[in-house]
Parts: C-alpha cells; sequence; structure tokens
C-alpha cells in the first residue's frame, strides 16, 4: 500500500529539479500524477520516465490553469493534491531590480501560486473530497535575503497566502501548507552554487547542501493523510539555518 493510493496529484514545474523529485515520490507511492511545466521537451520526457501525463502550463496564466485543472478532472476524476512548485530565482539587489524582472517574478512564483490554489479549490470543493495545497515557499519567506529583493517579496507572499487560505478553506477539508527550503541543488540555482559549496555547506549546521529528494519527502508528508491535522504551516527543510 502507497501512502497516496488513489489520490491524484498535479505538480507544477514538475519537468526537472524538485518537481521531478515530488512526481516520482507521488507516483512511487500510488498516486496517479500530472505533471506540468512550460519546458515541454524536458517534461515529456521526464513524464514518459514516471509514467505519467504531462500537460503544457505558464503558471501566470488564468485561462491555462482552468484549462489544466478541468484537463485532469476530466482525465482523472478528481484532484487531491496541488505541488504548486514552479518559481524562478534572478538574484539582483534593489538598485538593480529591473521593473521587468520585477513583473516577471511576481507573475510566476505569486501570481502563479494564488491562481493554482484558487483554481485547485474550487475543483476541489465541487468534488468534496478534502485535499491538499502544497506551496513552495523558501527560507527567503521567512527572512531577508540579501540581494533578492523580488524573490522575496514573492516568496512572503506564499507564507502569507498560504496562512490566509488555510484558515478559508478547512471547512472544506482543505489543507493549505508551505514548504521553506535552504540551499538545494538544482539547475536553478547550479551558478549560484558553482565553486561555492565548500564555503555555503560551512554555514550548515547539517553539514550537507540538500536535495529535491528532501524537499519531495516533505511534500510527501503534506500531500498524505498522516499530515490530516497540519494546515497553514511554514515547514522549513534547510539543514537547520534558519532557527
Amino acid at each position: 500500500m502507497g501512502e497516496l493510493d488513489g489520490k491524484v496529484a498535479l505538480v507544477t514545474g514538475g519537468a526537472r529539479g524538485q518537481g521531478a523529485a515530488e512526481a516520482a515520490l507521488f507516483a512511487g507511492e500510488g498516486a496517479t500524477v500530472v505533471i506540468t511545466d512550460v519546458l515541454d521537451e524536458q517534461g515529456e520526457k521526464t513524464a514518459g520516465e514516471l509514467g505519467c501525463d504531462y500537460l503544457h502550463l505558464d503558471v501566470s496564466s488564468e485561462t491555462e490553469w482552468e484549462s489544466v485543472v478541468a484537463d485532469v478532472v476530466a482525465r482523472h476524476g478528481r484532484l487531491d493534491v496541488l505541488m504548486n512548485n514552479a518559481g524562478i530565482f534572478k538574484p539582483a539587489q534593489l538598485l538593480n531590480t529591473s521593473t521587468e524582472l520585477w513583473d516577471r517574478t511576481v507573475a510566476i512564483n505569486q501570481t502563479g501560486v494564488f491562481l493554482g490554489m484558487r483554481t485547485a479549490a474550487r475543483a476541489m470543493i465541487d468534488a468534496g473530497n478534502g485535499g491538499s495545497i502544497i506551496n513552495t515557499s523558501s527560507i527567503a519567506g521567512l527572512e531577508g535575503g540579501f540581494g533578492a529583493t523580488a524573490y522575496g517579496a514573492t516568496k512572503w507572499a506564499v507564507t502569507g497566502m498560504t496562512k490566509t487560505v488555510a484558515k478559508e478553506l478547512g471547512k472544506h477539508g482543505i489543507r493549505a501548507n508551505s514548504i521553506h527550503p535552504g540551499a538545494i541543488v538544482t539547475d536553478m540555482i547550479a551558478e549560484m552554487v558553482d565553486g561555492k559549496e565548500e564555503r555555503m555547506i560551512s554555514r550548515q549546521p547539517i553539514k550537507r547542501l540538500g536535495t529535491p529528494n528532501d524537499i519531495a519527502e516533505m511534500a510527501l508528508f503534506l500531500a498524505s493523510d498522516r499530515s490530516s491535522y497540519c494546515t497553514g504551516q511554514a515547514f522549513t527543510v534547510d539543514g537547520g539555518v534558519h532557527g
């Protein structure tokens, strides 16, 4: 028996990195998984390897969200888990943050999460089976991070939205929680980490950098019934840096 037997899960940004690790673990625990991304070639490849569906989704698009969720429900009859993983990280200090970078970061990291929660929650309420919404924030959504004004703003927004939505949706049996990764080695931060591994590790209470599977394991807990009394919480997975 898998921990997610009978559940249908939608994972955004599932083509690679944390999203792919989450999709793989969910599928391995019995879930029917649909991954989405804008990286269609990589997304199709990952979906084929995992034996799950792939759908194109620009998370900043309201119409694409509505189409994808409708497609998932039409194919599988329900949606039980939304893993809002898609995001971008482009470091820039305040004085070097262009309006274009600000708008793009907000559109994907903040508006994308909002649209996903709203669209998925409507489908979950209609189905009447409850559900779990899991939002990827960051330790940058719990404390200030030097050189990431736009990114930090959106991740604090995810933290706040999650807590508010949890209070609103609890009466429907829908839980909402956020995961706050620290230094997780993925393609998104590869350039930032390159050549700095030893220095970064020296600052970690647990002497290693994180892996996508570290985040996937927390996501599995929040997607499963083991966390049935957890909602509105910020779960930090950072090797002890944020304490």
